[in-house]
């Protein structure tokens, strides 16, 4: 069983309370003079206290199109994802040398070469290298990279392996757009980035961290439009359905229990709830489907109050905050990490303490 020896965050230095985003995303998407009452009413029902932005808030009017918007995501990605990655193998004492695959995902922005390549140079990992950047898929993909990372170092146990996840959600913002899509996108999404260092059974390091144990994948039929982006001459323009809680309540609880029933689990079993936080509507629908108790899903509320949802960085956040809990779960204690996206799909990890 692979075990993940790190994780670390990081978040651009512009950081604001919801209020102040609430006003600037009005005077860019809403035409002069429109009432704000139910932009407000979006934003404050987010439950979302302060977001991490990517620009200044006055500096988002200026972007004129999209190969703008996605020349300052190659920038910023580089930045947080260098800082991301360096803080990840420095917790886990691995050299960038020590490296052998770096997996890299985002859905908010696009390079060639990939974000992962000019960073393999920049940080000194070697030449030889594994690559795999991943585009698509979205909100679900910090769940889907540890499972892929899982099935990689099965084949390969004496190695280490890196995800990484750089989303700015801020750069996909839609200007004179009021649809119902991108008003709730911009009362939920922020800017972040997230590295995760996985090591295999037999490659040198530190005997911490929670293994992975399992990872299982679900495509759910007739949701292709659920979530997603429609590509557009202004770029990603988001795709959001109102009934993705409803998609929730009827497919989790039946994978999950069945999930952890493979591996002699249920949902009392598990000490450690590691939930993308997607939003509220959400989140009370998780809580819902797999009957949680009170206060399961308290660090991934505490996540989307104080960074919002990162995409695919979240569920890496809430990661790293459950295993800086104190005290942490006990000691072979079984985790359940969550998170759903574009597809309309869900991830499943499972870990043990």
């Amino acid at each position: 069983m692979p075990r993940v020896a790190a994780v670390r965050g990081a978040l651009p230095a512009n950081r604001y309370p919801q209020h102040e985003i609430t006003e600037a995303f009005a005077e860019v998407c809403l035409p002069l003079g429109a009432d704000r009452r139910l932009l407000r009413r979006l934003h404050t029902g987010a439950r979302v206290g302060h977001r991490h932005l990517a620009l200044p808030l006055e500096d988002y009017a200026k972007i004129d199109g999209f190969g703008r918007a996605n020349s300052v995501f190659i920038d910023t990605a580089l930045e947080l994802g260098a800082e991301a990655v360096q803080a990840a193998l420095e917790a886990a004492g691995i050299t960038p040398r020590d490296v052998d695959m770096i997996m890299f995902t985002s859905v908010t922005g696009i390079a060639a070469p990939s974000v992962d390549a000019r960073l393999a140079g920049l940080l000194g990992m070697r030449p030889d290298v594994k690559r795999v950047p991943v585009f698509g898929l979205g909100c679900v993909a910090g769940a889907a990279g540890l499972g892929r990372l899982y099935d990689y170092l099965r084949g390969w146990p004496d190695h280490v392996a890196v995800l990484l996840s750089v989303e700015l959600c801020s750069l996909t913002l839609q200007r004179e757009d009021a649809s119902m899509a991108n008003l709730v996108a911009g009362a939920l999404f922020g800017d972040g980035a997230a590295a995760v260092v996985v090591r295999g059974d037999q490659a040198p390091g530190h005997d911490t961290g929670p293994r992975i144990v399992a990872s299982r994948a679900r495509l759910y039929p007739g949701s292709d439009r659920v979530m997603g982006w429609d590509v557009t001459d202004s770029g990603f323009r988001v795709v959001l359905d109102a009934g993705v809680p409803d998609v929730v309540r009827a497919y989790l609880a039946d994978d999950v229990n069945a999930f952890l029933a493979e591996h002699g689990l249920t949902p009392a079993d598990v000490t450690a709830w590691v939930c993308h936080p997607g939003g509220p509507r959400v989140l009370e629908a998780v809580t819902e489907s797999l009957r949680l108790p009170p206060g399961a899903l308290d660090v991934t509320w505490r996540s989307l109050a104080d960074v919002g949802n990162l995409s695919s960085a979240s569920v890496l956040h809430v990661l790293r905050d459950t295993l800086d809990l104190r005290p942490p779960p006990p000691p072979g204690s079984p985790g359940l990490l969550i998170a759903m996206g574009p597809g309309f799909c869900a991830e499943l990890v499972l870990l043990r303490w």
